[in-house]
């Protein structure tokens, strides 16, 4: 693979920074308006990888906007931060190239400080909780229920705290949820993030691909009262994605995500530790996962950036 991941800072003229995230870098445009810009970074068990995966950041910037279309069209109450991909007038000419793909003009809102995660089955984290006490984020879950399966009442909600940069996000009942963002904001957050993997998860399948969890956001429009989708929706790095061709109730799945990273550091003692490379093996694997997940999708073939 020729091209190098851009995963140091990542220049917008003269556009201020406001935000360096695990993944996105944040700058205003506008009082109202802001520019994501997704880089090459990628992290896994909230630890950022010293490399990163080539063209990843426009990967996951085209699927989104892909998402925010089907899922607009599907469900027409819905509203996103979503405006462009197209780069503001205040983007230099010589910096175009760089940023073209991974960039995405957005809606200035209030972000909600917690994690909507919809589990439509149960492996991961939630596997591991169940194995030892019988619950998912503290909720009583049928018992019986072998590694990968799907829940049987359906797809749970299972917040999490939005963690500060350098710490682990929690996992939280939702009535905490409730306590956080307010008990009115979080119903809206619960049934909105439900309804959103329901359409996601039967669009998905249709193109072999089993969503088995996934994570959204959201944020208040402050002058109309609406909860918003903000920030990526259903990437690699938001959700596991599992072939369904191979799908066996019983057993860990193959995966369309960052599972293959996460293996690999688990395997060899690296989870949680700073300042990890990954070998050149391991990132054209995963970017290889990125890339296969994008095509079945978006149903066209990724050409690169």
């Amino acid at each position: 693979m020729t091209n190098i991941p851009l995963t140091g800072s990542i220049s917008a003229g003269t556009l201020p920074l406001l935000a360096s995230g695990k993944v996105r870098d944040l700058y205003e445009i506008d009082s109202r308006t802001l520019l994501f810009v997704a880089s090459d970074r990628i992290s896994a068990y909230d630890v950022i990888m010293k490399n990163g995966v080539p063209e990843k950041g426009a990967l996951l910037t085209l699927l989104s906007a892909h998402w925010f279309h089907v899922l607009s069209s599907a469900i027409p109450s819905l509203r996103t931060h979503f405006i462009s991909l197209d780069l503001p007038p205040q983007v230099p000419q010589e910096l175009h190239a760089q940023l073209k793909s991974r960039s995405m003009q957005v809606r200035k809102l209030q972000i909600f400080p917690i994690e909507a995660i919809v589990r439509g089955y149960i492996t991961g984290s939630a596997w591991k909780e169940y194995q030892a006490k019988g619950t998912v984020h503290g909720m009583k879950v049928q018992p019986g229920l072998s590694e990968s399966e799907a829940f049987p009442q359906g797809a749970i909600y299972t917040p999490s705290t939005k963690a500060e940069a350098g710490q682990n996000d929690e996992n939280i009942h939702p009535d905490q949820a409730a306590k956080i963002v307010g008990e009115k904001y979080a119903k809206r957050i619960e049934q909105l993030a439900l309804e959103l993997y329901s359409t996601a998860r039967k669009y998905a399948l249709e193109r072999g691909i089993i969503i088995a969890d996934t994570k959204f956001e959201f944020g208040l429009d402050t002058e109309t009262d609406e909860v918003i989708l903000v920030d990526e929706v259903l990437t690699p790095d938001s959700s596991r994605f599992w072939p369904a061709s191979s799908y066996k109730i019983g057993q860990a799945q193959e995966s369309f995500d960052k599972q293959y990273l996460r293996d690999w550091l688990t395997t060899n003692g690296l989870k949680g530790e700073q300042g990890v490379e990954m070998p050149e093996d391991v990132m054209n694997k995963t970017a290889e996962k990125y890339r296969e997940a994008f095509e079945r999708l978006v149903g066209r073939a990724w050409n690169g950036i």
